[in-house]
């Protein structure tokens, strides 16, 4: 979603797309409201539409959230229901319910709820057990229903999908967890590889990390501080105790937890739902963007995980060009100045999600949907893959080499070649060309010329590609690198560059010059303290060479005839990740006087070959 606005915090409303409108809804659903008692007497509370023509059975669609079931009163009624506009017309019972803590909900909220492999007694329940029982009561006591259930949820609301396939209710049929949240500090929302991404936590926790006393239904929402400029905001804050002492105040009890745990300890492992993700039961299609900039890790690692941990397990990927939960939304035509040549979220709507809960939950029809369905950028068209990655796709490395050049060939300098940049915490590299409140959803592909002309940044690109060149599958940044500090950012961007005769969108009202566009498709910051081990962080040595190997997000990009492949390395890409002192110091602790220049080298030589593993695609 546009983190512009209230991160991730969005009423499944805003996530509906083509709404069937409140007239259509009341005609054909009465609404009932219930207090359904989990395994340890808490009740969660829950929202249910149940269809008014009551001459057949139907499934039930489930949506827990920790984002509010509004409009509470069985009088009010949702505008739209269901993933889309189909579901409604065509005949489900739909159930939305806030989870426990939230809301109208009782029982204690927290955040990412950690699983309990073992449960000893009623008193141990975790998300799974509170699905469990949840579907229990809905398929023992809601009329009409004919004892199958699906799930879905996007975000937040993925995690507890996610969560719900676990040790899952036998009549849970099928889920659809939809950029799922799986791991906070390794790749999703709030730290990719360690990282903060600073606008994006302040924000959400601004809105979202206030406690609940009691239950309540939604309160008005607190003033937003204006961030007209949130580089100049979060530059002239200084370093990161600065948000409890100035904003926060205390009173936002995750965001304080999370200045506590600096490190990949025993609070973030515990949060890591990916390793319970086994033994799935239920049909599981996962959906993500490509230009998801909040959970496209939870996507991607979601479905791998379940592949190597469920063998056997009916479980499929969806990968669009969407940003986060923009499948569920509008046309999927565009996003910022690229174009993708066709409705992608429409088809995705009617051809790929109303069809895979219409099998498993109706026994209608056979979408006959492939093990990944995906869409490859650049050229703009969907690909059926009989594996993700796909398995013809080769392992290649492109290299850093003299005068900016990049190379599949390896370097031949000599051992000391590199090249060097001045890295200063108080002049950081800036994500986005222009002003922005927070972290932008284009920013995924924004357009990096403002990035090339800075003497802080390293850029690489090939010649002009003599035929197509298309990379699917992980990115791994392998870098030889030295810094005369004790610790360092290291920021990598892989990007198309488009030939100066491309072509301007007509119509054109911003005037946009798309020729020699420089396309991210995928950048991804490491925090390099966390180069051998994420919970165990060690110092550089100044002035030692070492290699820094981290994994970025897949892509399904083809570059094509006549563009070039470009690499871009930094130091810092601020505010969308916090400054780095560049000092080795709890950096959730760091004074002013922490923050230091430092000079980084990265290496393109024989004996310290610095480059982007890749995986090829032959030519089609």
């Amino acid at each position: 979603m546009n983190a512009i606005h209230r991160l991730l915090v969005l009423p499944l409303l805003a996530l509906s797309c083509g709404a069937q409108g409140l007239e259509f809804i009341k005609a054909h659903y009465t609404k009932y409201e219930y207090q359904i008692a989990m395994r340890d007497g808490k009740k969660l509370f829950t929202s249910v539409y149940l269809p008014k023509d009551t001459s057949q059975k139907y499934p039930i669609m489930l949506d827990r959230t920790p984002y509010n079931v509004a409009p509470y009163g069985v009088d009010n009624y949702k505008g739209a229901l269901g993933p889309s506009e189909k579901f409604a017309r065509e005949g489900y019972i739909f159930v939305y319910q806030d989870v426990r803590g939230r809301y109208l909900s009782e029982g204690d909220f927290v955040n990412m709820t950690p699983h309990l492999e073992v449960k000893r007694g009623p008193q141990d329940i975790d998300e799974s057990s509170d699905t469990y029982d949840t579907i229990d009561w809905l398929v023992k006591n809601l009329p009409g229903n004919n004892g199958k259930v699906g799930m879905w949820g996007i975000s937040y609301p993925g995690f507890y999908t996610a969560a719900g396939i676990i040790d899952a209710h036998p009549a849970l049929k099928a889920a659809s967890p939809q950029a799922p949240i799986t791991d906070w500090f390794v790749g999703d929302d709030f730290h990719h590889n360690g990282a903060l991404y600073l606008p994006h936590a302040y924000r959400f926790f601004s809105s979202f990390g206030h406690p609940r006393p009691e239950p309540t239904v939604p309160q008005p929402a607190a003033p937003q501080i204006n961030l007209p400029d949130a580089y100049s905001f979060f530059l002239s804050m200084g370093p990161l105790a600065n948000v409890d002492e100035k904003y926060f105040k205390h009173d936002v009890p995750f965001w304080t937890e999370m200045m506590q745990h600096p490190t990949y300890d025993e609070f973030w492992q515990a949060r890591d739902l990916g390793r319970h993700l086994k033994n799935i039961k239920p049909a599981v299609m996962t959906v993500g963007g490509w230009f998801d900039a909040e959970d496209l890790y939870g996507a991607l690692n979601t479905y791998k995980t379940i592949e190597k941990n469920s063998p056997g397990a009916n479980n499929i990927l969806v990968m669009g060009p969407w940003c986060h939960g923009c499948w569920a939304r509008a046309d999927g035509d565009s996003l910022g100045p690229v174009r993708f040549g066709s409705k992608t979220s429409q088809f995705y709507r009617d051809e790929i999600e109303f069809p895979f809960f219409e099998y498993w939950l109706k026994g209608k029809g056979d979408p006959k949907l492939p093990e990944a369905l995906v869409f490859e950028t650049g050229t703009n068209q969907w690909r059926r893959e009989d594996a993700w990655p796909p398995a013809d796709a080769q392992p290649k490395s492109l290299y850093l080499r003299a005068d900016g050049q990049l190379s599949f060939d390896p370097p031949a300098e000599p051992a000391a070649a590199f090249d060097e940049y001045v890295s200063d915490p108080a002049k950081p590299v800036p994500y986005i060309s222009q002003q922005s409140p927070g972290m932008t959803r284009e920013h995924m592909l924004e357009d990096q010329r403002f990035a090339s002309t800075r003497t802080d940044v390293l850029t690489y690109q090939t010649g002009e590609l003599a035929a197509d060149v298309t990379l699917s599958g992980p990115l791994t940044p392998s870098l030889f690198v030295s810094t005369t500090g004790t610790d360092a950012d290291w920021v990598v961007k892989l990007i198309d560059v488009y030939p100066e005769d491309y072509p301007n969108p007509s119509p054109n009202p911003a005037d946009l010059h798309m020729g020699g566009y420089q396309q991210l498709v995928r950048g991804e910051a490491m925090r390099g303290r966390f180069r051998h081990s994420y919970s165990k962080p060690e110092p550089f040595v100044p002035g030692k060479m070492e290699k820094v190997e981290y994994a970025m997000p897949d892509i399904n990009h083809c570059f094509r005839k006549g563009h070039r492949i470009m690499i871009q390395i930094q130091s810092s890409w601020f505010p969308l990740v916090d400054r780095n002192p560049q000092k080795f110091v709890d950096i959730y602790q760091a004074k002013a006087a922490d923050f230091v220049k430092a000079t980084e080298r990265v290496y393109r030589s024989g004996n310290g070959a610095s480059c982007l593993k890749v995986n090829v695609r032959s030519a089609r």
